[in-house]
């Protein structure tokens, strides 16, 4: 006799109803060569004091990430869409040169599709959270200008990255826990709506919510983390919530300096080639390759140096939680490309410094061998003449 086995449909996870936390925005801006080493004691009448961050079993026993100097500035009242919010601003200082600024805006929604307008969130007087983050970082250039060594004249574009947190538990209507993983799955399409600040969630295509929320990690059964390009996710207890969004804005700062750094090797790159190609008949050509010379000695030692800085500020190993987010947020901002681009650019300097030697040190013998023939003629001159 044949038995026939009756597959019990898999329970789908209850449906969570309230979600509160909060929303970071984390801005990195280029604002200096670099950093004296030397940090102010108070910025906008606040005082300054060393980034901490606890460690746990999500990270190794002795942490090696850079702890810069960092001020919690005074939180400004708005009206937000939903009434009054509460804006808290922090900003940590990193001696490479730059200023990371984060905007912690909390909310209270009842779905998450709600929280798609907080990309660029607009308050009843007209501002944006982007323009209190312009005004904040003007303001603290400014302030710092003392301890900035050669500061770029006026702020270029910032590197943005938004973090949604939810703190509140996945708990469902009748009270029951959902699982992290089970919540991504039955709300795939709606989580990557979000990160994608993308607001037709109902034709947004499968294979963009698979590949938009395909970078997950997950430690405990009701946290996960959520990353993509321009956007993150995290859903966590609120004391390993700070932990994880300074990872990614370390990313974002590395990012942003990289980015900087490529302006500044594009610009003296460019002008070596110009001075290079030089006319010789203009007379200028033996100055300008000396000033050359030193000018391409001087960038490629300091940015070598600045490099260096930038990549010890995150040094992750093993395979702990926190450095697997990291990596995974450094993957897709493509860091180690940027790297890689920064590195073959100094070499092409190192090749135009040693080209140039090279050119000088033949003009310079040139220059000692026609000096060598000279004087021989004089003394041949002097000779001739003293024997008539």
């Amino acid at each position: 006799m044949t038995r026939t086995v009756t597959e019990l449909p898999v329970p789908s996870p209850q449906r969570v109803t309230r979600y509160s936390g909060h929303v970071t925005y984390i801005y990195a801006f280029d604002v200096a060569y670099e950093m004296s080493r030397t940090p102010p004691r108070t910025l906008m009448g606040q005082p300054v004091a060393q980034f901490q961050m606890d460690s746990n079993k999500r990270a190794p026993r002795q942490l090696f990430f850079y702890r810069p100097q960092m001020v919690r500035l005074p939180p400004l009242e708005r009206l937000g869409p939903k009434g009054p919010v509460r804006i808290e601003r922090q900003v940590k200082i990193f001696p490479v040169g730059a200023i990371s600024l984060t905007i912690r805006v909390p909310f209270e929604v009842s779905d998450i599709s709600e929280l798609v307008p907080f990309h660029d969130l607009r308050f009843n007087n007209g501002t944006t959270v982007h323009d209190e983050v312009i005004r904040t970082a003007e303001e603290m250039r400014r302030e710092l200008g003392p301890y900035l060594i050669r500061p770029v004249e006026r702020l270029s574009e910032e590197e943005a990255y938004t973090v949604f947190c939810i703190t509140s538990p996945l708990d469902s209507s009748d009270g029951q826990r959902v699982a992290a993983e089970d919540w991504l799955e039955a709300n795939r399409r709606k989580v990557a709506a979000l990160i994608t600040e993308e607001n037709d969630v109902a034709h947004l295509s499968e294979q963009e919510a698979d590949e938009s929320t395909s970078r997950y990690l997950s430690y405990y059964d009701h946290d996960m983390v959520v990353v993509d390009w321009d956007a993150a996710l995290i859903v966590d207890e609120p004391r390993y919530i700070e932990e994880m969004v300074y990872l990614m804005e370390l990313a974002n700062l590395q990012l942003a300096e990289l980015e900087a750094y490529d302006r500044i090797l594009d610009n003296v790159i460019d002008r070596s080639y110009r001075d290079l190609g030089a006319s010789a008949f203009r007379g200028l050509r033996r100055w300008t390759g000396t000033k050359t010379l030193r000018d391409l000695r001087e960038i490629r030692i300091d940015l070598a140096r600045l490099s260096d800085e930038l990549s010890n500020i995150t040094k992750l190993f093993g395979d702990w939680h926190l450095a697997r987010i990291y990596q995974t947020v450094a993957g897709l901002f493509h860091l180690s490309d940027w790297h890689k681009t920064i590195d073959e650019k100094l070499k092409t300097l190192d090749d135009l410094y040693q080209l140039l030697q090279s050119d000088r040190n033949h003009r310079m013998m040139a220059f000692m061998e026609i000096t060598i023939i000279l004087l021989f003629v004089i003394d041949l001159v002097l000779i001739f003449r003293q024997g008539h």
